[in-house]
């Protein structure tokens, strides 16, 4: 009986042991809380170094302010237009500095007169589509209209006119960067997706002529304005004997006077006859004039 007596007594038997029930009654609850409060806060935090530092994550917290509409103008942004003089040198100055083919020349206000008597609208209709020897635009056919009407404003001020500068236009929105042309990418696409039914020499042909020039196509553009009719001292096409010596150059000086401009006894030559042709279409043309001209 003595020892069933004392399996059913309780664990506290004094006032000390009670005072430490009840405070461990209190704090292991609190302290359990804030154990779990600073797992949570913990698991939250992001330290430097940490995932939270990558370019990915960076951007994602950065994106609602990128989503303002600030956007970062394009490499191919607006076209930066010529001032007159600009295109005056590089294109209209070797008719109009010598007269050549009848072209008025600059600073001869007699030969001006009856031209600025037209308006400016009828001069600026006849440089932008042509008149008699002189091609649309110079020969030039990059040119805007602006830059050209530019150019006649700048030779009809040298020569006794008072026209008014045009005013630019406003710029067109640049495409966008990323995105490449309808019609790049349709050929993109068509490429990607066409079958190889040709062989692999038939294939390498292909690219090889699709890399070609057509130095006709540039000369009727650039330079048959001057070689057709053989303005400003410029040599004619198929004119064998003006040929001749220039051909025995070689391939290289001819190449560099077309490429760089050259100024001769007979007259001088814009580089890349005043036209934004590249190196290679240049040289196509030249190539073309002295096949057609031996």
């Amino acid at each position: 009986m003595s020892n069933a007596h004392h399996e059913h007594q309780s664990p506290i038997r004094t006032p000390k042991q009670l005072i430490a029930a009840v405070a461990a009654g209190f704090l292991v609850p609190i302290i359990c809380i804030v154990l779990l409060v600073q797992y949570v806060a913990n698991a939250e935090k992001v330290g430097a170094g940490s995932d939270g530092q990558t370019p990915e994550a960076i951007a994602t917290r950065l994106r609602p302010v990128a989503d303002e509409g600030f956007t970062m103008a394009g490499a191919s942004g607006p076209k930066q237009l010529q001032t007159g003089e600009a295109v005056y040198k590089a294109v209209c100055a070797a008719c109009h500095d010598t007269g050549a083919a009848g072209a008025p020349k600059t600073g001869d206000n007699g030969a001006w007169t009856a031209r600025l008597g037209q308006g400016q609208a009828k001069l600026v209709e006849n440089a932008v589509n042509g008149i008699r020897a002189m091609p649309a635009k110079g020969g030039n056919p990059d040119l805007d209209e602006v830059e050209v009407e530019r150019a006649v404003v700048f030779m009809a001020n040298q020569s006794g006119g008072k026209l008014k500068e045009p005013e630019a236009k406003a710029a067109a929105p640049a495409a966008s960067a990323g995105a490449p042309a309808a019609s790049e990418a349709g050929a993109q696409t068509a490429s990607a997706t066409a079958p190889l039914t040709s062989s692999p020499s038939q294939q390498s042909k292909a690219v090889a002529d699709a890399g070609k020039v057509d130095g006709k196509k540039v000369y009727d553009t650039a330079c048959a304005a001057c070689h057709g009719a053989g303005i400003a001292g410029a040599p004619k096409l198929g004119d064998k004997e003006n040929w001749a010596p220039r051909i025995k150059q070689g391939n290289a000086t001819l190449y560099e006077h077309a490429i760089k401009g050259f100024q001769g006894k007979a007259g001088m030559m814009p580089a890349k006859g005043g036209s934004s042709a590249s190196d290679e279409e240049v040289k196509a043309a030249v190539d073309y004039m002295t096949a057609a001209s031996k």
